[in-house]
């Protein structure tokens, strides 16, 4: 297998299409991807007959499911370093999608979760379907959001942001419109019509001529319940106020939240408060860096990956083991610096 693979690299009539290529995996990302992504945007930001980038994945489940956990697990039983280092390239990644000065298009199609939310969510053309599946599930694992999510999570409507950094679930291609993830809806089965319009006649044209009107967003139809209930202090307040609310889907929010890390939970919250406060996109991945590490040398994101995709015995036994037990000084912890933090100076 030739080592490029599993991202395609191809320019045809002044589009540069990336494909991410492990449909296997629903085209998890490695660090050699992150690697391939990086050289080949840096090497079309400088060539004139190169006018746009499309961003596709290969196979039928979705364009990127996120990072490739199990290889994180087995490094962070090592100590981890080859993950931070993945993180790190990761995250310089993200921030140059989100500055490319080329148009970006990303077809965020079927599941686009976690680390393909942040090599799509920062371009300029967010393209989304009636079978997109996106969600920031990390908490589940008991990771914190990272990739530059909690940036959109913290500026969403209300606090529909919050919700899905708390519960992990996933939302339609209209939520993530409505949620600031996406900008246009385009058909599924007219996905490939969309993508030879882009190379034949450019991307303003394929948007013309294939947009359509999204359907409506369930998440904002549920705004009352979701701003009134998420706007308590901590994790714990939430999800009493969940289960106080009565409706249906306050209570399923509940219990998603209690079945996940609570120290995960807990920095979530506090993240994507403080990214509402920080300026640009390298502030908040800086934040994030500093998070991630600190998940990397926390129990709960090994026991996390273990109980969801090694064992599958789906039954992590968290540290601390209840939110109640959290404490601020556990919390804190994971907004320390990197030592040494990222640098997004060039």
């Amino acid at each position: 297998m030739d080592e490029n693979e599993d991202v395609l690299v191809t320019v045809d009539n002044g589009i540069g299409h990336l494909t991410l290529n492990r449909p296997k995996a629903i085209n998890s990302l490695t660090h050699h991807m992150v690697g391939e992504i990086s050289k080949a945007l840096r090497s079309w930001e400088r060539d004139d007959s190169v006018n746009a980038v499309l961003l596709t994945g290969a196979g039928e489940r979705g364009l990127c499911a996120g990072g490739d956990v199990v290889a994180i697990y087995h490094d962070a039983k090592k100590g981890g370093a080859e993950t931070r280092q993945f993180w790190h390239d990761e995250y310089l990644l993200n921030s140059y999608i989100g500055r490319y000065p080329k148009p970006y298009v990303a077809v965020m199609d079927g599941i686009t979760m976690g680390g393909g939310v942040g090599v799509s969510a920062h371009g300029s053309v967010r393209v989304v379907t009636e079978t997109t599946k996106m969600a920031m599930p990390e908490v589940g694992i008991g990771f914190i959001p990272d990739v530059g999510g909690t940036f959109i999570l913290a500026r969403t409507p209300g606090l529909l942001g919050v919700h899905a950094a708390l519960t992990g679930a996933p939302f339609s291609g209209a939520d993530a419109i409505a949620m600031g993830f996406a900008d246009h809806f385009v058909r599924h089965d007219d996905l490939d019509a969309f993508t030879e319009k882009v190379r034949v006649e450019g991307v303003e044209a394929a948007l013309a001529e294939h947009v359509q009107e999204p359907p409506a967003s369930e998440l904002m139809a549920q705004r009352e319940w979701i701003d009134s209930c998420y706007a308590g202090d901590t994790v714990a307040d939430i999800v009493a106020a969940l289960r106080a609310h009565g409706a249906e889907p306050a209570g399923k929010a509940a219990d998603l939240i209690a079945s996940r890390s609570p120290v995960a939970t807990s920095v979530a919250l506090e993240a994507v408060r403080r990214a509402a406060k920080l300026a640009t996109l390298e502030d908040v991945l800086h934040q994030e860096f500093r998070t991630s590490c600190a998940a990397l040398r926390s129990h709960d994101l090994v026991e996390g990956i273990r109980a969801l995709l090694i064992d599958k015995d789906k039954n992590p036994q968290w540290e601390p083991g209840s939110l109640a037990a959290v404490t601020t000084e556990d919390i804190e912890a994971y907004f320390v610096s990197a030592d040494p933090d990222i640098n997004f100076e060039e």
